[in-house]
Order: C-alpha cells, then sequence, then structure tokens
C-alpha cells in the first residue's frame, strides 16, 4: 500500500517546507541583518546625540546626525519593504504548492473518501487552512527573522553601554517568554476548533449553493438562514477565543516590560544622578532597552503564528496521510474479448452487510448487457466496480484475463465511456465540454460527434453556438439538451465498452426520444452495460441480468425470462402496462 507523507507540524518540518525558497528567504535574511545593524546604530547614537549637541553644544553634530539619522531611516524603509515583499512572495508561493499538492492528492483519492467528507469541508481545507500558512510565513517568520537579529543587536549596543543595567532588564524576559508559551499552545486548539467552525459555515454555503432549487421550493430559506446564522455565532465565538489569547500574549509582554523598564529608570536614574555614568551614556542605553522591548513583543507573536499554523497544518495532514487509489503497472489493450466478474463481493466501507453477492458474469465483445432489478439492487455499484471507482471485497475483475487492479487506472479508464442520468458538465464552453476527455479534438472531430448525439441543430441556436458558456452544471441547458452534449463527450471519446446509467429515466417524452436516438448512434460496434430503463433496450439487449439483494437471480434473453415467469416477469408486468409506456405505480422498480 502506498504510504503518503504529510507535512511535519514540529518547527523543523516547518522550515523545510520553505527550504524550496531558500534563496529568497537568504536574500531577505540578509536584509533583515541589515535592518537589524540599522536600528543598533540608530540606538549607539543617542550618546553623541545627547553628550554632542546637548552638552557639549557641538554645531557640526548638530548638522551631521541628523542627517545621518534621516538616511538611515531612508534606508532602513527600503531594505524593510524589500524583506517585507521576498517574504510575502515565500508565503504565496508555500500556499500555492500546498494548494497544488493538496489538489492533486485529493483528485486521486479513492472514491469511499468523497462519500465520506463533504464538498465544503474538502474546499475549506484547500482554501482556509491552506490559505492561513501564508500569514505565518509572511509575518510569523518574517518577525522570527528580523526582530530576532533586532533584538541581539540592541542587546549588544546596551551590553556595551552597561552590562549591569543590561542583565536587570533582561531578566524578566524568560518569564514572559514562560507564558506566552502557555498560551501559544492554548492557541493551537483554538485554532484547529476556530478551522473547524470556518469549514461547517464552507459546507453548508456549498450545499446551499448547489440545492438552492430545492431549498426554495420546499420554502427552507428561513430554517438556513438561522442554522447559518448559528454556525457563523459559532465561529466568531471560537475566532474572539483565540484574539483574547493572541491579545493575552501582548498583556503579558506589557507587563513584564513595564516593569523592567520601570527598574531599570530607578536603578540607572540613580547612577546618574552620584555621577557614576553620563546621561549619554544612560540615554543610550535606555533606547537600546525600549527599543529590546518592542521587537521582543514581536517574537511573542511569533509564536502565536506557529502554533496556529501547527492546528492548520495538522488539518491539512487528515487529508494528506489518505491513501491514493492503488494503481496497476501494466498498460490494458483495447478490449478483444471478454469481460468477467468472477466470484465478486462488495460491501461500502463503514457497512456491515455486502452490496454484491457471488457476481459470476462474462459479457463479450460487442454485447449489450442490461441490468434490470429493484432500487437498491445493486446495479449500479457493479458497474462502478469496473472503472475501479471502488475494488472488490473479495473476487476479481477481469478484462480479457487480465486483473484490472493489475493494470493502470489510466489505461482502464481510456477504454470506458460513461453516460450517467446525474450528468456532468462544466462551467465552459459547449465546444470544452464535449472535448473534454479529448481536448486535442479538432473542430470537425466535435461536431461530427454532436451531429452524432443530435446536439448540433440546438447547440448553432445558443449565442455563440459551440462558443457559448452553458453554467455551473450545464444550468442554461435543458435536461435533454445536457444529455446529449454528454453523449456527444462520449461519441468523442470512442471508448470500447460503454456504461449507461439510467441515462433517460429523468427526461419528457420528447428529450428522451432524441435522447434515446443518440444513445443508439453511441451504442454502435461498442460493448454496453446498461442499467435499462425503456422497454426497447431491454429488448435488443444480447442478455439481460436480474439482480436482487446484490445477487444475480436471472440471466437471458427478454423472452427466455418472460417463459421463467420469474423476477423479470413480475417487473415487467409491474412497470409496462403498454409497449414502452412506464408505468409509475412502483417507483422503487428499473428496467
Amino acid at each position: 500500500m502506498e504510504m503518503n507523507r504529510g507535512l511535519s507540524t514540529s518547527l523543523k518540518g516547518m522550515v523545510s517546507l520553505v527550504k524550496p525558497y531558500w534563496q529568497r528567504i537568504a536574500l531577505a535574511v540578509l536584509l533583515s541583518l541589515i535592518v537589524s545593524a540599522i536600528n543598533g546604530g540608530l540606538a549607539w547614537l543617542v550618546k553623541p546625540a545627547l553628550n554632542g549637541i546637548f552638552i557639549e553644544k557641538n554645531r557640526s553634530l548638530l548638522m551631521f546626525i541628523p542627517l545621518l539619522i534621516f538616511v538611515l531611516y531612508i534606508i532602513r524603509g527600503a531594505l524593510g519593504f524589500a524583506h517585507s515583499y521576498l517574504m510575502t512572495s515565500v508565503g504565496a508561493k508555500l500556499v500555492r504548492d500546498i494548494r497544488n499538492r493538496l489538489y492533486t492528492h485529493v483528485t486521486f483519492l479513492p472514491m469511499r473518501h468523497y462519500n465520506e467528507r463533504s464538498t465544503g469541508l474538502m474546499l475549506s481545507r484547500i482554501i482556509n487552512d491552506a490559505g492561513y500558512l501564508q500569514k505565518v510565513v509572511a509575518h510569523s517568520i518574517k518577525d522570527l527573522f528580523v526582530e530576532g537579529a533586532t533584538v541581539i543587536a540592541l542587546t549588544i549596543v546596551a551590553f556595551i553601554r552597561r552590562w549591569d543595567l543590561t542583565i536587570i532588564a533582561l531578566t524578566v524576559l524568560p518569564l514572559a517568554f514562560y507564558s506566552v508559551g502557555r498560551l501559544g499552545k492554548r492557541l493551537k486548539r483554538v485554532t484547529k476548533e476556530t478551522q473547524r467552525k470556518i469549514s461547517g459555515i464552507t459546507e453548508l454555503l456549498t450545499e446551499t449553493f448547489n440545492g438552492i432549487k430545492m431549498i426554495k421550493v420546499f420554502g427552507k430559506e428561513t430554517p438556513l438562514i438561522k442554522l447559518f446564522e448559528k454556525r457563523n455565532q459559532d465561529f466568531y465565538r471560537e475566532n474572539m477565543r483565540a484574539t483574547r489569547i493572541v491579545e493575552a500574549t501582548s498583556l503579558v509582554m506589557e507587563f513584564v516590560g513595564g516593569l523592567g523598564i520601570a527598574f531599570v529608570i530607578w536603578y540607572g536614574g540613580r547612577l546618574v544622578v552620584e555621577g557614576a555614568i553620563t546621561p549619554g551614556d544612560f540615554f543610550s542605553f535606555i533606547a537600546a532597552i525600549f527599543m529590546i522591548f518592542t521587537p521582543a513583543k514581536r517574537l511573542a507573536k511569533v509564536n502565536n503564528g506557529i502554533q496556529q499554523a501547527k492546528g492548520s497544518l495538522e488539518r491539512l495532514n487528515e487529508f494528506l496521510i489518505l491513501d491514493k487509489e492503488m494503481d496497476g503497472e501494466k498498460e490494458l489493450a483495447p478490449l478483444e474479448r471478454s469481460i468477467q466478474y468472477k466470484g465478486v463481493f462488495f460491501k461500502y466501507p463503514n457497512s456491515d452487510s455486502f452490496a454484491l453477492r457471488d457476481i459470476n458474469l462474462t459479457i463479450n465483445k460487442g454485447d449489450i448487457i442490461a441490468l434490470v432489478g429493484r432500487s437498491g439492487a445493486g446495479k449500479t455499484t457493479l458497474v462502478d466496480l469496473l472503472p475501479r471507482f471502488y475494488d472488490p471485497t473479495e473476487g476479481v475483475i477481469l478484462i480479457d484475463g487480465t486483473d484490472i487492479r493489475d493494470v493502470t487506472l489510466r489505461s482502464l479508464r481510456e477504454q470506458i465511456g460513461v453516460v450517467s442520468q446525474d450528468v456532468i458538465l462544466f462551467n465552459d464552453t459547449v465546444r470544452a465540454n464535449i472535448a473534454f476527455g479529448r481536448p486535442d479534438a479538432t473542430d470537425e472531430e466535435i461536431i461530427e460527434a454532436a451531429r452524432a448525439a443530435y446536439a448540433h441543430d440546438f447547440i448553432m441556436e445558443m449565442p455563440q453556438g459551440y462558443d457559448t458558456v452553458i453554467g455551473e452544471k450545464g444550468v442554461r441547458l435543458s435536461g435533454g439538451q445536457r444529455q446529449r452534449i454528454s453523449i456527444a463527450r462520449a461519441i468523442l471519446k470512442n471508448p470500447p465498452i460503454l456504461i449507461l446509467d439510467e441515462a433517460t429515466s429523468s427526461l419528457d417524452t420528447h428529450a428522451e426520444m432524441m435522447v434515446q436516438k443518440a444513445l443508439d448512434s453511441l451504442m454502435k460496434n461498442r460493448t454496453t452495460i446498461v442499467i435499462a430503463h425503456r422497454l426497447s433496450t431491454v429488448r435488443v439487449a444480447s442478455k439481460i441480468v436480474v439482480l436482487d439483494h446484490g445477487m444475480i437471480v436471472e440471466e437471458g434473453s427478454h423472452d427466455e425470462l418472460m417463459k421463467l415467469n420469474g423476477m423479470y416477469r413480475h417487473l415487467y408486468e409491474i412497470q409496462f402496462a403498454t409497449g414502452d409506456e412506464l408505468l409509475t405505480e412502483d417507483k422503487n422498480v428499473n428496467i
């Protein structure tokens, strides 16, 4: 089984995340060291400015020192801008690459993971959790370099001026950083809960936008608004908990900083009064100490950012550690002989009962196989195993004698086309949707496929023809039009194996007739498995397979099964009154 590596949540692991961008980071670090040196220089200049200008009244220094300070501020501002830009770009690149990695990983997950997790949850992980890391890199790591180097530079200045006062001033910092560390651990837990709450909001928004038609028709706007308000309020509470912890960090640093500076001013002031040190020495020292506590407070918040990043990384890892689809190594050649289900059992994850039981079925090349049975009999599950959306719990599926688990997913799925009742179209042009499986197809091939699917005429009536954007899920098309676009897509792909999953069951009579014509074109010279709905499809099938409770209970042609006087005949008599007319008394039966 493939083992997937997640994102390390240790500090060392987090540093490794930005390793690919080391050149930008190295330049940013160099700039931060220069900025820190300038900060130290500004503190150093306090003594000559105070003694030379205000006490000795040196006119040359009166012109030189202000000009030097102005130049240093300009340089510091320019370097600070460049440093911030570089670190922000590193953060943006990191998030871009993590989102690429997440999207790639998610698209290769087995179908069971999509059934177990909502779309909104996945969106929240890729958008919100990954996006949070940019703030950490752009601000926390930037502060770690800049403010850390600044603290060191200013501490050196303070030590040179008065080492004894520096030790007194800095003895309070360990207590502060210990308190901040404790708060940071709490912040990590709160951050994970905050991200969980925003996931709930994203899930609700996704479900609302996808189901807005049903929400309106059932008049559920008000209950959903109340639910959204509740989830939004829950997020607000968690967000404010995180804010309190972050601000408590500032409060601790202000308390400790004020305590240290107050004592230093009292003690240092006594030394000045007693003549032990000059006012210039003292104010140069006190400037350095004042300047130390500001970056020290920012360093304390760096820990908060790192703890919040750990919370986001842990949530991202919940996806990245999931195993991808198991891929084989062989290339599957085009179907030549048959598809075989041998002793296939299947149960869905977290289910105690089998959806399929002891399925033994042979489908010869060119056959049209119709699957019939009540809802829940296992028809869709049986066809979902063929493109390996799921793998059998027991047994094997063979194509020309090769276990499909031994072949590459790409070579397997290239041979299979699917047209289902639930048509999946994309918010793109008609042309792009038809060419989805063959993006290199020519315009002539796309038009030919549309003609074969009886779609060309209505496409040409659209505002921009084949360049018309059809909206999300093809919302600007009718049900029959969406289905014919889907069929044109399958025709263009030209797969040797075709799966039709109740492709006409939700259409009106006219649309169903047009779609059935398109399906007849699509089914020519292909091996076809149909979850049957129309009587005409059942009658043209090479073989009808009757499923009940996940088992094959009958097989044969229409006439053969009618003579058996078994389940097929019972289903047939329930559903069909005359010819192809579908009765609606029993909604739980599909033929």
